[in-house]
């Protein structure tokens, strides 16, 4: 709120209506990584198997 409210400068309205992607990108934020590839998935599926 600190960063939307004095950094920014957004009013209130502004401010509650962003999205929390929104508000990041605003501030400069890198992207969220985009997750675990499929093989880097498959080799933790291989590593730690679910005990059934």
């Amino acid at each position: 709120m600190a960063a939307g409210f004095g950094l920014l400068r957004l009013s209130t309205r502004d401010f509650w209506a962003m999205t929390p992607r929104e508000l990041s990108a605003a501030l400069g934020s890198p992207p969220a990584d985009a997750g675990l590839s499929r093989p880097a998935l498959e080799l933790l599926m291989q590593t730690f198997p679910d005990k059934s």
